[in-house]
């Protein structure tokens, strides 16, 4: 892959990360009662927010955790793409420095734009939850299923 591309990857898995843990959180602190009347008014998605509400649990785990830790994991070996075509182009640069430098580089800006992005996620809890809400009844209208962790649980002869 052409250093010029490189970036824009690295960047949109850094966003990426960032959309996920503003999911995440915004889950964990929005209210259901007002998706109860949107739902009651057959306002696209609100059922879904009531269901993501519901688990908002699990929800904040897979966005925070499994999709925060892998958005990271990846964007790290793609900051090792960027050194190694870096040294290709300066190979007089020391690669531990710059190695190091890459690191710090991605991860304050991961950290950092996760910081800011929690209080937009935490002001704007239910209206970004009914767009995730939203967002799953169109795949679901797209697709024909739900997501597993969204999926009404029913017992066996009801």
């Amino acid at each position: 892959m052409r250093l010029e591309f490189v970036f824009p990857v690295l960047l949109l898995i850094v966003a990426l990360g960032v959309v996920f843990d503003i999911v995440g959180v915004a889950v964990a602190v929005a209210e259901e009662a007002p998706f109860h009347a949107m739902a009651a008014k057959r306002v696209p998605g609100a059922s879904n927010a009531i269901r993501l509400v519901r688990n908002a649990e699990r929800v904040a785990s897979f966005c925070n955790d499994i999709m925060g830790d892998l958005a990271g994991t990846i964007a790290g070996a793609a900051s090792t793409v960027v050194v190694f075509r870096l040294l290709a182009l300066r190979p007089q640069w020391d690669e531990a420095m710059l190695s190091m430098l890459a690191v710090a580089l991605v991860a304050a800006l991961t950290v950092g734009a996760k910081a800011a992005a929690k209080g937009l996620a935490m002001r704007e809890a239910n209206r970004i939850t009914l767009r995730v809400g939203r967002l799953l009844c169109l795949l679901e209208r797209a697709v024909g299923v739900s997501g597993p962790a969204l999926r009404r649980r029913r017992g066996r002869g009801r």
